[in-house]
């Protein structure tokens, strides 16, 4: 059996990129800052159209910066607002992203949390998630974009959903920690579309 090429854009954590190497794919994670997850062998340090070109890919995986897209950053970031220019150039770089990955791949996912990028951009209409469906009791809704996948199946409902994420006390490395992906959503990620990519090869 072939090993899948995956390629797992802006994503410095490896979450994911880790759970598909579980698996036997020939995954990499890649990110302009240095992986934080372990593995630099995995990892291309490098601009993710670049990363694109690098290769065939069976599946790519994009997890763009949600800063400017986010609706929880819609104080700083709508329409009248002082950096309402940085969200425009967001969503052209997402959407640059996204348009050239479905021309370079046959099955494309981009993970974002509930933003504007289907009010003012060209994307197709997302499967919503929540953490609480996949074994962590927190809440935090986030987009899956998909591009010739099904949905995501979820199975581990569990109690608590507590929005954790709005806790996380300011620091330099906030950000980092509020966009990294849950564990039971990268193992969910791994292995249905892993085995949804096998049996379609």
């Amino acid at each position: 059996m072939k090993k899948l090429n995956i390629l797992v854009g802006c994503e410095e954590s490896q979450t994911i990129c880790i759970e598909f190497r579980k698996l036997g794919c020939n995954a990499f994670s890649c990110d302009l800052q240095d992986c934080s997850g372990g593995h630099p062998e995995w990892h291309y340090k490098m601009d993710i159209f670049k990363a694109i070109d690098l290769k065939f890919w069976d599946l790519i995986i994009l997890l763009p910066p949600c800063t400017a897209i986010a609706v929880s950053g819609n104080r700083t970031y709508a329409i009248g607002k002082p950096k309402y220019n940085e969200r425009i150039k967001a969503i052209k770089w997402t959407q640059e992203l996204w348009d050239f990955a479905i021309r370079s791949c046959k099955y494309v996912l981009m993970e974002n949390p509930v933003g504007c990028l289907n009010t003012m951009g060209n994307f197709p209409k997302p499967q919503y998630i929540q953490p609480w469906q996949f074994g962590h009791g927190e809440t935090k809704k986030t987009g899956l974009w998909l591009y010739n996948l099904p949905n995501l199946k979820y199975g581990n409902i569990v109690k608590g959903r507590e929005n954790i994420i709005w806790k996380i006390p300011p620091s330099k490395e906030r950000s980092k920690l509020r966009s990294k992906t849950y564990i039971g959503i990268a193992q969910a990620i791994a292995n249905q579309y892993n085995e949804f990519l096998i049996s379609n090869d």
